[in-house]
């Protein structure tokens, strides 16, 4: 049984992870005030936003080796103090190269923080305990996505538009406290050295790759930039795994993929976070574009999303202990599948309180799946390497959800052009209503076209129903296909892992 101290330490990581997920979409409703308060064009728009996402991703992969070598709560530590650096930096720039700057220290901040979190835990709990640990800081990382917007709009409503850093800076503080008074050390003294080049093979294949799919829904699939970005990204990270497969301990650890516990869970995760994600992309331009609600209701109306995951974080461990983890990840994939397959039917005349239903079916899904994934794909790591694990799971779930928003954010935009009437109007004015839904309701606003705007409404509901349609597939193949791949839970689960090191162990050395 786990002491009280480990259980404050684990409310100490959630409050540290939940910034993570609150930073990812923070931004997106604070931008038309950075606008015109920092004088910020449109492409350092995209930047203030992209700069997080992509150094996020890229530097997720090292993060785990670097935690198993220098030790587990130093790194933590320090990502968590990189993460504060920037949030403090971006409250006191005022240019938009100095928020640009602010946002790509935060991001490796975060890199750091998201996989030694999860790498902690086995050194803090066992057992069911571990299951539940792992399940409530999954939701500590999911519960900022929504709220982003919920909290980003109260504070533009009564404060400056840096208060969207400060917020960071006392979450944090308490992370770094509950680190530093509440977590063992722990490393793996036979850790390898850090290969350089394997660590650029990685950390620039990986930020090629997330920037052209970040990028490409906007500069398009077959712009020069974006095509040698997504080649150069693809043939680096080939490098890294043919350097792999010659390295005795390689950064990114292939062995580890040959446990089908670990590999199909972490596949899983990917999944689910690819949906996810893509979701978060598109609801909000629902509720603010077509049903008309303001920053802040449109982050209150994005809350039964959280409904379902709560519920879920408590239900996930008796439902594993007595079915076990494989009925419960396929459930959850299957009932993620038909919630977006249900969400998938919406027109322009449904009222939020279909949304509302769907959204809770969401929450059910994901976490239905994603937390007992985790759970096992962490259990099925070997003792020493739980960092390095972890940080290739986060890094996967990273990379999945960059993708979500890629591509179906590319195919949202090529439904809605393909789909909006723009006939009769002036070219110039024509180009700009293709490029939004909320475009469109200003061109149709200043010419006076209210015909323009229906059209607009009709064209993005055609897109975010495909856009569900195709997650909504893909969610109920992967249940399908896991109800064959993924392994059964052993009658007796013995996990060495999670027995605290001793001292002068050569697994789990203390400083």
């Amino acid at each position: 049984m786990a002491s009280k101290n480990n259980w404050l330490a684990l409310v100490g990581l959630i409050i540290s992870v939940i910034v993570l997920g609150l930073d990812l979409t923070i931004m997106n409703v604070a931008l038309p005030t950075m606008a015109a308060d920092i004088g910020a064009s449109t492409g350092e728009l995209q930047w203030i936003v992209d700069s997080y996402a992509l150094v996020f991703a890229a530097f997720m992969l090292p993060a785990g080796l670097l935690g198993d070598r220098f030790g587990r709560r130093r790194l933590l530590v320090a990502g968590l103090a990189v993460f504060m650096g920037g949030s403090i930096l971006g409250a006191l720039v005022s240019t938009p190269e100095g928020v640009i700057t602010a946002r790509t220290i935060m991001g490796l901040g975060a890199a750091l923080i998201m996989p030694l979190a999860l790498s902690v835990i086995p050194t803090l709990f066992r057992g069911e305990d571990q299951t539940k640990a792992v399940a409530a800081l999954t939701v500590g990382m999911s519960v900022g996505l929504p709220f982003g917007p919920l909290v980003s709009g109260w504070l533009l409503d009564n404060f400056y538009w840096g208060s969207v850093f400060v917020i960071n800076i006392p979450f944090v503080a308490v992370g770094i406290i509950a680190c530093l008074t509440l977590i063992p050390e722990t490393r793996d003294p036979s850790a390898p050295k850090i290969d350089l080049i394997s660590t650029a093979l990685g950390v620039l294949g990986l930020a090629a790759l997330v920037y052209g799919l970040i990028e490409a829904p906007v500069e398009g699939w077959g712009d020069p930039v974006i095509v040698v970005a997504l080649v150069a990204g693809v043939l680096m990270l080939i490098g890294l795994v043919l350097r792999a497969r010659r390295e005795t301990r390689p950064m990114l650890d292939l062995e580890l993929l040959e446990n089908p516990a670990y590999r199909w869970n972490t596949a899983i995760a990917a999944l689910a976070m690819f949906v996810m994600m893509g979701l978060v992309f598109v609801l909000p331009l629902y509720l603010q574009a077509v049903l008309r609600y303001d920053a802040f209701d449109t982050g209150l109306r994005l809350l039964p999303l959280l409904v379902g995951m709560i519920v879920v974080a408590r239900a996930v461990p008796p439902l594993v202990t007595r079915f076990g983890s494989r009925p419960v990840v396929v459930g959850g994939m299957a009932t993620l599948g038909l919630a977006m397959l249900l969400g998938s039917t919406t027109d322009a005349d449904t009222g939020y309180g279909f949304t509302a239903l769907w959204m809770v079916i969401t929450g059910l899904g994901v976490s239905f799946a994603m937390m007992p994934a985790m759970d096992k794909a962490l259990a099925a790591l070997p003792k020493g390497r739980e960092g390095i694990g972890t940080g290739l799971l986060t890094t996967l779930r990273q990379v999945g959800g960059a993708i979500g928003v890629a591509l179906l954010g590319s195919l949202l935009n090529a439904i809605f052009k393909d789909r909006i009437d723009t006939a009769g109007l002036p070219a110039e004015a024509a180009d700009a209503a293709g490029q939004s839904v909320v475009a469109a309701q200003a061109v149709a606003g200043q010419l006076n076209m209210p015909q323009l705007a229906q059209s607009a409404e009709s064209a993005f509901i055609d897109g975010m129903g495909l856009v569900l349609l195709v997650s909504g597939i893909a969610a109920l193949a992967m249940a399908v296909l896991g109800a064959f791949v993924l392994p059964d839970d052993p009658e007796e689960e013995k996990d060495d892992r999670t027995v605290e090191a001793q001292p002068g162990s050569a697994a789990g050395a203390r400083e």
